[in-house]
């Protein structure tokens, strides 16, 4: 069975898009149609139903998926055994991580580690953490470097790497900033500008948030830092963001007794062998952590 074809299979599946599964795989939409029919005839069944712009699996594509992962698993794992031999540090890498650790923590790492390992080939995909990590665990990045899970999840190996403090952050004008002493209670009486509900950091801030009994008012909601910042800057709500983006344009603001921090680092698959450059990212994003 044709190891592309199955590959073509997998990115339209778990993008549910063909032009998708195309921009993933560097191939127009045409190929990747063709790949997908050739791969139905060997088969003999349909695996996709095309119903408008929607395109779900059917019963043969859903009995299929698992059996194409696991092939395909065992086909890469193979040509990292064999790489393993010549000891080199060499092949692609492919990687998820969010812009924010994109933009401010992975760029001296990748730097060190692009000049110590020239013939890796990074494949570097910014996408949520969320979503980093349910690639990695369905065998599409081998590594991701995200804000950690706030739970454990099955087969996941974390490596924290950086703390990363959280703040309460308003506009300059906003009226938090002028007050001497504000409070928990204050919160709840002004809107907020929130990460995503589906994001780990949300999680954290509204955890500890409700811990005092504080429902914030969600006025507007998105998992961009950097959206948000901006959000708060121009004064359309408080939010709370790494510690790290504080500039001119935002402010912290003190509220006694909240606390709050997330965990950021690597995820690997437990039942995944590795590749040296893997491997080799990993020392490096442990040496950062050792050098902080």
């Amino acid at each position: 069975m044709d190891t592309q074809a199955l590959s073509a299979f997998l990115e339209v599946a778990d993008s549910q898009s063909f032009s998708k599964a195309g921009q993933r795989l560097h191939l127009s939409q045409p190929a990747i149609s063709k790949r997908i029919a050739a791969l139905e005839t060997v088969l003999g069944s349909p695996l996709f139903d095309r119903v408008g712009r929607q395109i779900r699996l059917t019963d043969a594509g859903r009995t299929l998926l698992p059996y194409a992962r696991q092939v395909l698993q065992q086909i890469a794992d193979g040509h990292r055994a064999l790489a393993e031999l010549s000891g080199e540090v060499s092949g692609r890498l492919s990687i998820g991580t969010s812009h924010h650790i994109g933009l401010h923590r992975l760029p001296p790492v990748l730097r060190a580690f692009t000049n110590r390992y020239p013939d890796v080939d990074l494949d570097i995909q910014f996408m949520d953490s969320e979503d980093a990590c349910e690639a990695v665990l369905h065998g599409r990045l081998e590594l991701g470097i995200v804000t950690l899970p706030t739970e454990p999840i099955d087969n996941l190996i974390v490596l924290p790497i950086w703390d990363d403090p959280l703040a309460v952050v308003v506009a300059p004008t906003h009226p938090l900033a002028g007050k001497k002493r504000p409070r928990l209670t204050d919160l709840a009486q002004h809107p907020a500008v929130l990460p995503d509900d589906r994001t780990y950091t949300h999680r954290i801030v509204t955890a500890a948030l409700r811990e005092h009994g504080v429902a914030p008012r969600v006025r507007m909601a998105t998992n961009y830092l950097e959206t948000l910042k901006m959000l708060v800057a121009i004064g359309l709500g408080w939010s709370v963001l790494p510690a790290s983006m504080i500039d001119d344009s935002i402010m912290a603001i003190s509220i006694p007794g909240l606390r709050m921090q997330r965990k950021l680092g690597a995820v690997s698959h437990r039942r995944r062998t590795l590749s040296r450059a893997a491997q080799a990212l990993l020392r490096a994003l442990e040496d950062a952590k050792m050098a902080a």
